[in-house]
């Protein structure tokens, strides 16, 4: 695609938060926008909200004008970038939430920017940024349902939200929004005093009273609530994401294998455990937390204070999803089209490494599943695989193993928006099995293996293991990842051991061989680690889960 191409794609965004100032340009192109291709981010660490407090008094000033200049000269510099990159003018916006819409002087701020940059503000009412940041969560992952808050300098948000088939419905409103952003809970805590005050509880009787107020508003729908099981509750906003990041560094998975926060999951009672993060935070013995700055740290007592009520307010919690979804994501994802936003963002993001027959190459996986079936592994995921089946083919052959180990977390795809650490973990296994598995990981890569495995429930990491050896087969046979002749079949059904116990019977013939013992030794090594899988032992069967494997040959 020729450089003006591109660039009639890419567009720039500044979101004008309360905590800090983000730049971003994003590559839009129709074949991967689901993903959101980020070209450049930048942050610059403005908090406008404290800019409009002195530390003596809670009383609002006006934004000062030396704040006004740093964020004129910060918009300069990434007004110079975005011609760097080719962005076009009107492709460029500036998005202004909660700090500046409750500003004393919000006319003055905004006719500066204007002034000196030629771009115009534009200021979201309460409600749209609720509903900009419910797209936002909405781009985080494949489909999304169940309560969203948005956590952010000023305020925050509260709606429910369901995604299916590119659709997304919310509250009909967009969200409430509550005063009760990080900085300002930190600030009315301070003038609240010392826990258990007269003034503290009556405050927290306000919080707690507004967010029950918030839930009943906004009128859940039926089809949210579980039976025996609560709600899935999806947090956005930087002080959620420190928080999620707390509760990452002390997983009973430790160190945790995937350093991204988008898509990370836990229980709702260990997201309320808010003794146990305040723990993590303030022990003197307790190392830097990764992404947790001094400043996110020093918010930690008010998002605790905040999670303390909203485990009084909210219904009951099931699993609490962290999302990177924020105002970018959520500006563009609006705008797309459903059929861009139903799009699986681990299809999208292995689209760009898929060779000519992948189609082909997933319907042999399919055909190694004895039906029925209880592989858990989605179609979405057998697309994926098989597109970026060959992505790490030409690597050397000492870090084939280990490169496809690691693509989904510091990789090829560790930037794709909307994937769940479930399923990079699940194509990080399915990748690696397919180059050799743990017996082709060098020792620094043998122990990540490990942990990734730990992150897949019941017995879905046994049939990444088996699908991937499977595919491994596929990948001798057909090398450049096309199907110009049928020279592999796949045949499989269900059999039993001789104790009565369910084994996996799975045939190959090789149409194109006038022999079987044609074969070279690579295919027979393939084959033999098909085999292989199903033997029981520690390291091939999670926690139990397997089959035994019968593995037959033909022409």
């Amino acid at each position: 695609m020729a450089e003006l191409e591109r660039c009639e794609y890419y567009h720039g965004l500044v979101d004008m938060g309360s905590n800090g100032i983000r730049f971003s340009i994003t590559d839009l192109r129709p074949e991967t926008a689901r993903i959101l291709p980020t070209l450049y981010l930048s942050r610059a660490a403005i908090s406008l909200y404290d800019a409009q407090f002195t530390p003596s008094s809670n009383d609002p000033l006006p934004i000062p004008q030396e704040t006004i200049d740093r964020v004129t000269k910060a918009l300069l510099r990434f007004k110079s970038t975005c011609h760097d990159f080719g962005v076009p003018e009107h492709q460029i916006r500036i998005v202004a939430t909660e700090a500046t819409r409750k500003a004393i002087n919000p006319q003055e701020f905004q006719d500066v920017i204007q002034e000196k940059t030629g771009w115009k503000v534009q200021l979201l009412e309460k409600e749209v940024e609720g509903r900009v940041g419910a797209y936002g969560v909405a781009s985080s992952y494949a489909n999304v349902s169940g309560l969203v808050m948005d956590l952010g300098g000023g305020s925050t948000q509260l709606t429910w939200i369901i995604t299916a088939h590119g659709e997304v419905r919310m509250y009909e409103k967009g969200s409430v929004s509550l005063p009760y952003g990080a900085a300002a809970l930190t600030k009315r805590l301070e003038a609240a005093g010392a826990k258990g005050s007269k003034t503290y509880k009556s405050f927290e009787q306000e919080v707690m009273g507004d967010l029950s107020n918030a839930v009943q508003q906004i009128e859940i729908p039926e089809e949210l609530f579980r039976p025996g099981k609560g709600l899935h509750l999806y947090l956005s906003g930087g002080g959620f994401r420190g928080w999620g990041f707390v509760l990452m560094s002390q997983h009973s998975i430790r160190p945790y294998p995937v350093p991204i926060i988008n898509g990370f999951k836990v229980k709702g009672y260990g997201f309320q455990d808010t003794q146990a993060v305040r723990a993590a935070v303030f022990n003197e013995d307790t190392p830097d937390i990764f992404r947790v700055s001094q400043r996110r740290a020093s918010q930690v007592p008010a998002v605790a204070f905040l999670v303390d009520c909203l485990s009084k307010a909210l219904p009951s919690i099931q699993d609490v999803h962290f999302c990177q979804g924020g105002v970018r994501e959520g500006m563009h994802f609006a705008e797309m089209e459903p059929m861009q936003r139903n799009e699986d963002p681990i299809v999208t993001a292995t689209k760009s490494y898929a060779r000519a027959s992948a189609p082909e190459i997933v319907g042999l996986l399919w055909s190694a599943l004895p039906k029925p079936s209880p592989c858990p592994l989605t179609t979405a995921v057998l697309e994926a695989f098989a597109q970026a089946l060959h992505a790490h083919g030409a690597y050397p052959k000492d870090v084939c193993a280990g490169a496809a180990l690691r693509s989904t977390s510091t990789g090829f795809f560790a930037s794709t928006h909307g994937m769940s650490h479930e399923q990079r973990a699940v194509l990080a296994i399915l990748l690696c099995e397919r180059y050799g598995g743990f017996r082709s990981l060098s020792p620094t890569e043998q122990d990540f293996y490990h942990r990734l495995l730990q992150l897949l429930p019941g017995n879905l990491s046994w049939w990444c293991m088996y699908l991937g050896r499977v595919a491994a087969v596929a990948a001798i046979v057909y090398p450049a990842g096309v199907v110009r002749e049928q020279r592999l079949e796949i045949q499989t059904c269900w059999g039993a051991t001789k104790k009565g116990k369910a084994k996996v019977c799975i045939s190959f013939s090789f149409p194109a061989l006038s022999r079987v013992d044609e074969m070279d030794e690579a295919l027979k090594d393939a084959l033999e680690q098909v085999d292989d899988v199903g033997r029981k032992k520690k390291k091939k069967w999670i926690a139990g889960h397997g089959y035994k494997v019968e593995v037959g040959i033909g022409r």
